[in-house]
């Protein structure tokens, strides 16, 4: 028997909203469990991949921006972009437009390592995706968009309260 009374904390909840939840927090855990694997195969804590990833995506950023766009503190940021650097996995390199700053960039040979271990989730995301018409596909996304920013509001708003 389960102790959570997360759905009783919420009555007014309707029995979909009640189970849109709970598959949320299914794929929340499991998303989790996924990218904890793939850093143990990366020989990286899931932080720094997670961080990783933010700069494959942005492309290169100072540690104060990559600690706005993670929502960890900037102490946090300097410690995780100390070990992927380590690991080879981002370079330091100086701000063209500016000498006094340094910018964190994904090291080519490290993004090698990373990709394969996507391929098959991507072919099989892309096979779902397949199953919904464009409007459903736009409604998905700004149900996720919105819950990206809720989530880093939240991150902000529990770092305030200490």
């Amino acid at each position: 028997m389960s102790s959570d009374n997360f759905p009783s904390d919420f009555p007014d909840l309707t029995s979909t909203q009640t189970i849109l939840l709970e598959e949320l927090r299914q794929n929340s855990a499991r998303a989790v469990m996924f990218h904890q694997l793939i850093s143990e195969k990366l020989d990286l804590n899931v932080t720094d991949h997670k961080c990783l990833d933010f700069l494959n995506r942005t492309g290169p950023v100072t540690a104060g921006q990559l600690a706005q766009l993670t929502g960890l503190t900037t102490g946090a940021v300097t410690s995780v972009i100390d070990r992927l650097e380590r690991s080879g996995y981002v370079i330091r390199d100086k701000d063209p437009n500016d000498r006094r700053r340094v910018l964190v960039k994904p090291a080519p040979e490290g993004s090698a390592h990373i990709s394969p271990l996507f391929q098959s989730i991507m072919q099989s995301t892309l096979a779902i995706m397949s199953d919904y018409s464009e409007q459903e596909l736009l409604l998905i996304l700004d149900f996720i968009r919105k819950c990206n920013i809720m989530t880093l509001v939240e991150m902000n708003k529990m770092k305030e309260q200490k």
